[in-house]
């Protein structure tokens, strides 16, 4: 062999090992970009669950800061329950009273007593000539009457709320066909 054909040779050899190089390299490259782009997705996934994860957290913060404020706001409802069965038997014994001193006494007590829990958000639901509403009244008894169906005739026991959510519906007769 000649100096010019190993020379030749030699070239075709490099132009083969650059080829293959070149073909490793693209190989190489097409690789990292595939693990390149799995990564990035990855990363995205993780982000968006991270996402929702703290969107879950502040809708679970407002939620528990929600009910943290109804607590306090209705932390009295059991003992205004309570007393509501008072307030009932002292409108019941006001007119059997026959000494005036004593029924003045009783009913000052009973104003400031209505007064008292007033100012505590405790309000009285008005029925007698409004229409019947299920979520303020319950409907114990039905007369025929003039008025227009479902109108309330009579109150048998008033009905409460408090800081807007209703402790005890009124008892009333309606009117019905």
């Amino acid at each position: 062999m000649t100096e010019i054909q190993k020379e030749k040779q030699t070239q075709k050899e490099v132009e083969k090992i650059k080829e293959e190089n070149k073909q490793e390299k693209q190989l190489k490259e097409s690789e990292l970009r595939k693990e390149l782009e799995e990564k990035t997705k990855l990363a995205e996934e993780r982000l968006n669950k991270l996402k929702y994860l703290q969107a879950d957290f502040e809708n679970y913060k407002k939620s528990f800061e929600k009910e943290k404020k109804d607590i306090i706001k209705l932390a009295n409802e059991g003992l205004v329950k309570d007393l509501l069965t008072i307030i009932d038997e002292l409108e019941k014994a006001l007119p059997s009273i026959e000494n005036e001193k004593n029924k003045d006494g009783l009913n000052l007590l009973y104003r400031k007593l209505i007064k008292t829990l007033e100012s505590h958000g405790l309000k009285e639901i008005e029925a007698v000539g409004k229409k019947f509403d299920p979520y303020y009244h319950e409907a114990l008894l039905r007369e025929n009457s003039d008025k227009a169906e479902g109108t309330i005739l009579e109150e048998l026991q008033k009905g409460y709320i408090l800081k807007g959510k209703v402790i005890r519906h009124t008892k009333v007769k309606i009117s019905g066909n």
